[in-house]
């Protein structure tokens, strides 16, 4: 009789089929935990619009902006519009100004112009919705005319910009020679704004504005300046309406090079997206 030889099949052995089962398990966390790019949502990215002007009075905001707003784009991952402005000081416009209604936040570094009626209407539009806005320097004077000038047929000022929105009065200048000593305010030294600033303070080359008193009594004032024996207030938040607003009368060219300016600068753009991260 003839043997038929037969292949006989094991099952596996019960802890291979647990070994099995468990790497099943740990691959389909890991797929849920870590999913391929395409199914994680963009970071969304906050769109900042600048408005600056060129005059030899404008402290050079034309090449500081410019260079501080690549800054943004490649260190912080912002989008940034920077809107040189055109037209004489009578009848000025900032082309593409229609981008605002993207924004996130506003930085006003312009000088004494009458602007479109169109377009002022879009800027207070734009506040009118509570979103923020920092203004630099020259933004005391941003939208307003001097001496003989007078805005053409289809432009206008806008006076109530210094007042309403930054919360002060431009009141003159400090002399040139003595620059701007910059002095942190102590108390405050913990806020948001003056994260990573020297409690120290620094000197800056650029004259001091004379602003005090403030029209704004519930303004935060986070630098003081001092030219000689006066001491004015140099960077302040506030809130006009909803809109949150931060001011500094820096910004001077020399300003833009300097480590602890520029970290205020970054720190109030945080600040007035209400961005928790600093």
């Amino acid at each position: 009789m003839t043997e038929t030889n037969t292949i006989k099949y094991k099952r596996p052995k019960q802890w291979l089929a647990k070994i099995l089962m468990l790497i099943c398990m740990i691959l389909t966390v890991s797929e849920t935990a870590y999913p391929s790019d395409l199914s994680v949502p963009a970071r969304k990215k906050f769109r900042i619009v600048f408005l600056i002007s060129e005059d030899p009075n404008n402290y050079e905001a034309h090449k500081t902006i410019p260079e501080f707003a690549e800054l943004l784009r490649r260190e912080h991952g912002f989008e940034v519009n920077v809107i040189l402005g055109r037209g004489e000081r009578t009848s000025f416009y900032f082309p593409g100004l229609e981008v605002l209604s993207k924004a996130d936040l506003l930085v006003v570094f312009s000088r004494r112009v009458a602007l479109q009626d169109q377009q002022l209407e879009t800027i207070k539009a734009y506040l009118g919705k509570g979103k923020p806005l920092i203004g630099i320097r020259t933004a005391n004077h941003a939208f307003t005319l001097q001496g003989p000038d007078v805005p053409k047929a289809g432009y206008a000022t806008w006076e109530g910009f210094v007042s309403e929105i930054l919360g002060c009065k431009n009141r003159g200048y400090g002399p040139t020679e003595l620059g701007t000593d910059v002095i942190p305010q102590q108390n405050l030294i913990k806020h948001p704004i003056l994260k990573g600033i020297d409690p120290d303070g620094w000197h800056s080359t650029g004259n001091l504005y004379l602003v005090s008193p403030l029209l704004d009594s519930g303004s935060v004032v986070l630098l003081t300046g001092r030219a000689g024996d006066r001491l004015e207030p140099i960077a302040w938040t506030r809130m006009a309406n909803k809109s949150r607003v931060f001011y500094t009368s820096l910004g001077y060219p020399d300003d833009f090079q300097n480590m602890q300016f520029r970290k205020l600068l970054i720190n109030g753009i945080r600040w007035a997206l209400n961005r928790k991260k600093y």
